[in-house]
């Protein structure tokens, strides 16, 4: 592979924008094409950014072969489609989360990147930021003993009209898959896939959550209470309590620029980020393991591994089923899994 890595971003919104700054600003990056619903979205997005390429459709991006990688951004709901057509046409994937509507469609992604020999990564860029690394080290180490309870929230206040995506059923709206993917995924990132899993929700009358609350269980008696939110701001904090032990993240817990540890007859000791390691650059930590993984012949990064994103998948179905959301496409059996 070149010196620099070549970039596609699939989608003009929001997380693309903020992704493609960040791209800029590594000089190891190079965004080389990007592709929109419409030429005039494109154009507009590579303006701003300097991008050579816009192309009015996500066929003529994937067919690109000057990529290295594509940056997949889209809603969720659209993440099966637009990720399986760069992978079909041969590119690497790096595909935002929730990484898809249900864990079939991620399996699908998955079978489909081993077929064609590509990358393929789930945006939790939570896991590629140094201080939560170094969370989960001292966890393994041992700094807490055995962990007896994750609990983790994330709530925006809103209020958002029925119109807003997060609302829509079409596009996989609702807490779960935009916000609680996070908590889920740090449960998961500590302890694993839950054996067993509890789950109650607000729902709107679009049918999909407002807030949820979910109790994950483990073999080893560990418990994980996780809430999501789309109607009330939280703390957006996490703690991790073990056997000897606690690490309290005060706020932000998957971009965290601190965290403490509590351990038993010790003074507490806090853990800061580095300047370089801030909330501000954790898009950019993300990119560089990418990069990193394609340089290395990888075929998926060590930090995000596919397993862990299908098993997070088939948490987040068994918390639907619990609740009773289902999105327009899935049939009856769509959200049930054997957790």
């Amino acid at each position: 592979m070149a010196e620099s890595v070549r970039w596609g971003i699939l989608a003009t919104g929001g997380i693309a924008a903020a992704f493609a700054a960040d791209l800029v600003d590594l000089p190891e990056a190079e965004v080389v094409a990007v592709a929109s619903r419409t030429e005039a979205s494109a154009k507009a997005f590579a303006e701003r950014f300097g991008i050579e390429r816009a192309y009015g459709d996500w066929a003529a991006l994937a067919e690109d072969t000057d990529i290295d990688v594509v940056y997949v951004a889209t809603p969720h709901s659209a993440h099966r489609a637009a990720a399986g057509l760069c992978l079909e046409a041969g590119r690497n994937v790096l595909c935002e989360k929730a990484f898809t509507l249900n864990a079939r469609e991620a399996q699908e992604l998955v079978t489909l990147a081993q077929s064609r020999e590509s990358f393929l990564m789930e945006a939790m860029w939570m896991y590629c930021n140094p201080l939560v690394r170094r969370l989960k080290e001292l966890v393994e180490d041992g700094a807490i003993g055995e962990v007896r309870s994750v609990q983790a929230d994330f709530g925006l206040a809103g209020p958002f009209p029925p119109t807003h995506r997060l609302r829509d059923p079409e596009q996989g709206g609702g807490a779960l898959l935009d916000l609680g993917v996070y908590p889920v995924s740090f449960a998961h990132l500590l302890l694993g896939e839950p054996s067993d899993v509890a789950a109650r929700a607000v729902l709107s009358e679009e049918g999909v959550d407002l807030q949820t609350g979910a109790l994950l269980c483990y073999d080893s008696g560990a418990l994980a209470s996780v809430h999501c939110s789309i109607v009330g701001g939280t703390a957006t904090s996490a703690s991790v309590t073990g056997s000897t032990g606690r690490i309290d993240v005060p706020g932000g817990f998957f971009y965290p620029d601190r965290f403490v540890l509590h351990r038993d007859g010790r003074d507490p000791e806090e853990f800061v980020a580095a300047p370089s390691d801030g909330p501000r650059n954790s898009l950019k930590h993300e990119a560089r393991e990418v990069m990193r993984a394609l340089r290395a012949g990888e075929r998926e990064s060590p930090l995000v591994p596919l397993d862990g994103t299908l098993a997070v998948m088939r948490t987040l179905d068994a918390i639907r089923d619990r609740i009773g959301v289902r999105y327009p496409g899935e049939d009856a059996r769509e959200a049930v899994t054997p957790v």
